[in-house]
């Protein structure tokens, strides 16, 4: 545990027991003294991974501090190995905030490393590439006492460029790998992503919703787990929701909340596209039966030779598209090396063999 994080009050046993400070609803903290006795239960953890994401920090905290409404925060910022001073940017500009160091081992590795030092009533993993635009934590967390049966929750999510991002999305499915959004109809069985509009200005359930800001309900964690780490990046959020509707909770878009989200910032990257391939076998593999599971890869082995095959038509990123798609087939077929390494043995391996460094 570093320096700072023991200076923030965490326990031997790594549970947060700072004080929690209150904000009033303009977001301004009012002061006192840490209580004594008992460890302070804040209202809301905010886990906030970053592997050399201190530029996006800054926004993204300040943000988080002034929409706190009537919620106490515990915020942790989870430093995944980085080299871009985000220790410093943290400790200088946010001191509220508490850092965990953690070997970078992927996102949901980071999480589970935030969560466990936490004992919130609720959870927010937040991506550190966003700003909360409109509404408070304070609103949300007592919209969420008044319905026990929401276990995880997303909000509306916006582009820098002010469009609605589609984060309602539906599971994984052999169908939906086949079918195309480009589709004039977009039935239920057709793509993941749930297009109309019109869904986000509403609250509705939904399948699963955007890793970038998910709200968890700490019983809804601990019945359904925590963040399966075999996942290095994507497909952890279908895996997660999944999991908690078959423990029997709901997932829900609320629109109470706005987020600015800077999306789809890195263009095609090879390497991604591969892991996203890779993530979706994994899924398959832990989730579908073993015909569901041919279906579903084969289309999507089918989906990235069609587009290995178009790539020539493209204008001078033709070449990073097909080795994008390349990269991809490989890796279903199991013909490429994981994109970041082998996963784990476990969905959660135990503590000596996830120690920090």
């Amino acid at each position: 545990m570093s320096e700072h994080s023991a200076s923030n009050g965490a326990g031997s046993n790594g549970v947060a027991t700072a004080y929690a400070r209150r904000a009033d609803p303009a977001g301004a903290p009012i002061g006192g003294s840490p209580p004594t006795g008992a460890p302070v239960v804040a209202d809301l953890a905010i886990i906030v991974v970053s592997t050399n994401e201190a530029h996006w920090l800054e926004a993204c905290l300040s943000t988080v501090y002034a929409q706190a409404g009537r919620a106490s925060l515990d915020v942790v910022v989870v430093d995944n190995e980085s080299s871009d001073g985000t220790p410093d940017l943290v400790k200088s500009k946010f001191p509220q905030a508490r850092m965990v160091p953690s070997a970078n081992r992927g996102f949901g590795h980071g999480n589970n490393r935030g969560l466990e030092t936490t004992n919130a009533r609720y959870v927010l993993f937040l991506n550190p590439d966003t700003e909360i635009l409109a509404g408070t934590f304070g609103e949300l967390v007592e919209m969420l006492d008044e319905r026990p049966e929401i276990g995880l929750a997303g909000v509306r999510q916006l582009t820098p460029d002010g469009e609605l991002f589609p984060t309602i999305r539906r599971f994984p499915s052999a169908s939906r790998a086949l079918a195309s959004e480009r589709w004039p109809i977009s039935p239920s069985w057709a793509g993941e992503r749930v297009l109309d509009m019109g869904s986000y200005e509403r609250e509705v359930e939904c399948d699963w919703t955007s890793g970038s800001f998910m709200l968890a309900r700490r019983e809804a964690l601990l019945s359904a787990g925590c963040m399966d780490e075999r996942f290095f990046i994507y497909a952890e959020e279908p895996d997660l929701c999944l999991r908690m509707k078959r423990a029997g909770w709901s997932v829900r878009h609320l629109p109470d909340m706005t987020i600015i989200h800077h999306a789809c910032k890195g263009g095609v990257r090879p390497r991604m596209i591969a892991q996203d391939a890779f993530a979706r076998r994994q899924y398959a593999q832990k989730h579908f039966a073993r015909l569901h599971r041919t279906l579903y890869l084969g289309a999507i082995g089918t989906r990235h030779v069609i587009r290995a095959s178009i790539a020539s038509i493209r204008g001078s990123d033709a070449a990073v598209h097909r080795e994008a798609a390349q990269r991809a087939v490989k890796t279903l077929l199991g013909h490429a090396e994981p994109p970041f390494g082998e996963p784990p043995a476990t969905a959660f391996p135990p503590p000596a063999a996830r120690r920090l460094f």
